[in-house]
């Protein structure tokens, strides 16, 4: 997860350059799928970190009334907020050439 953290997505909306995206694959489609796939692939694992934090901090009562606010389990909540998205992390990774990919149909792949 660290690599996520000090990544240098834009946290803000940006716009990239469709030749620099597509020049990979030669292919615009084929170069937004894998980056796709990526940004699930990153999702997956800042969700289960944040998931695998914030138990620490559960407590495991079945009373309503017991229930209160963590200050801790808030500011673990707040901080993945802030981190970049998957989608601006798995393009800074596409650009960057960070990606393997490989066409499973092409015989000399």
């Amino acid at each position: 997860m660290t690599k996520y953290r000090t990544s240098n997505a834009p946290i803000t909306t940006s716009t990239y350059n469709r030749e620099s995206i597509e020049s990979p694959t030669e292919n615009i489609y084929e170069a937004l799928s894998i980056i796709s796939k990526r940004s699930n692939q990153i999702n997956l694992d800042i969700r289960k970190e944040l998931h695998e934090k914030l138990d620490e901090f559960a407590t495991h009562n079945d009373s309503l009334e017991e229930i209160f606010e963590n200050k801790e389990q808030i500011e673990v909540s707040k901080f993945y907020e802030r981190l970049p998205k998957p989608h601006a992390i798995a393009i800074e990774e596409w650009l960057n050439g960070k990606i393997y990919h490989r066409n499973t149909e092409d015989p000399n792949a």
